[in-house]
């Protein structure tokens, strides 16, 4: 017989919940090709409530969330109630459902943010729990979960990665100096920034040409943080890899059109009408390859095509003070500036200082 379930107001709910789907993203870019999700184990309740265990998606993917809290909460998991930010999963993988982890610990409630789109879930867990007897409750802080899982989101229903395309331009819209290696367009607070975006994605994409004249490592750069770098992706024409990517082997990918060459491991896509890799090919491979988000950071023939491809999802657009002048290399090509709301596809956000940097956001309507 099933605990009778806590009694816990819906302040109550959101506020657990929202500690879940915080938690849930400290392991954003680590866990592919399975979501980071968060759950706590809530003991007690009303004024005595308590966390008695917490987990998140372990890197790589296992194990998972839920187990993790159980474990932490002990013989406190009976008759307890349970947030998690994503429906708890029902079919059996490389460890068993998460859904059974639960009914056999005895909790009494299980509250959960976000319906799994994936197949193998989608509404199997919740049927799994209120057959044995447990109350369920989903839909909880819905839309800060789906922001938070938008990457497993976009990889299940779509068949691609969410994509971001990260830009630094100068005062006069451009994103280096023709004929030369990185330029400095952003302050310190700006670039710090970006590393923390990096930590997030599964996988970090540059074409070749900002490969060969940046010589970029893309890894994280801060402190003690660079085992959380990403995969890095080459759109290559074809040529070797040179330079720091060439050293980073297995961690790095090379995208290459049909009829370019490769070697084992590379990813090989139709070409488009330029004889270049299909952007759509490129972003269903990385998909099943379990890449459930990519940062697009450059240089500017790839940035055209992802935005050409209608393969955009969100822009955090960087605008630093120096102007790079007439040998500046435009960040939409001959298109000025106000390209981006040209385009009509994205809705503004929000503005966000960086000492005296702004970064713009945009998100696809």
């Amino acid at each position: 017989m099933a605990e009778r379930a806590p009694a816990f107001s819906a302040d109550d709910d959101r506020r657990f919940m929202g500690a879940a789907i915080r938690l849930g993203r400290r392991h954003l870019g680590r866990t592919a090709p399975n979501p980071s999700v968060g759950a706590l184990v809530v003991a007690g309740e009303g004024a005595s409530a308590r966390i008695a265990g917490q987990g998140i998606t372990a890197p790589s993917g296992r194990p998972h969330a839920e187990p993790q809290a159980l474990a932490m909460a002990g013989a406190a998991a009976r008759g307890s109630t349970v947030y998690v930010s994503l429906e708890p999963c029902a079919h059996f993988g490389r460890t068993p459902p998460c859904a059974n982890a639960l009914i056999e610990a005895g909790v009494a409630r299980v509250v959960y943010a976000l319906d799994d789109p994936d197949s193998r879930v989608a509404g199997k867990g919740r049927a799994m729990l209120e057959a044995a007897g447990i109350a369920v409750t989903s839909g909880v802080l819905a839309a800060e979960a789906r922001e938070a899982h938008r990457g497993h989101i976009s990889r299940v229903v779509r068949g691609r990665p969410f994509v971001t395309l990260k830009l630094a331009v100068s005062r006069d819209g451009c994103i280096g100096l023709a004929g030369t290696g990185q330029v400095a367009i952003t302050g310190s607070e700006a670039r710090r920034a970006v590393q923390a975006l990096r930590i997030e994605a599964d996988a970090i994409a540059v074409g070749q040409g900002t490969a060969d004249a940046d010589d970029p490592q893309l890894t994280v750069r801060l402190d003690g943080l660079a085992s959380f770098s990403p995969l890095r992706v080459v759109f290559s024409g074809g040529a070797p890899l040179a330079g720091h990517l060439a050293e980073t082997g297995a961690e790095t990918l090379r995208v290459l059109a049909e009829g370019r060459g490769g070697r084992d491991g590379d990813v090989i896509v139709p070409a488009n009408a330029e004889g270049r890799p299909s952007i759509p090919a490129a972003l269903g491979a990385l998909a099943a390859r379990g890449i459930s988000s990519l940062l697009v950071e450059g240089g500017a023939r790839l940035v055209r095509a992802f935005l050409d491809a209608d393969a955009v999802d969100e822009i955090l657009l960087f605008q630093g003070t120096t102007t790079l002048g007439a040998d500046g290399v435009r960040a939409f090509g001959t298109d000025g500036p106000d390209y981006i709301s040209r385009l009509g596809r994205f809705a503004r956000l929000e503005d966000v200082s960086y000492g005296a940097d702004r970064m713009t956001r945009y998100l696809k309507r």
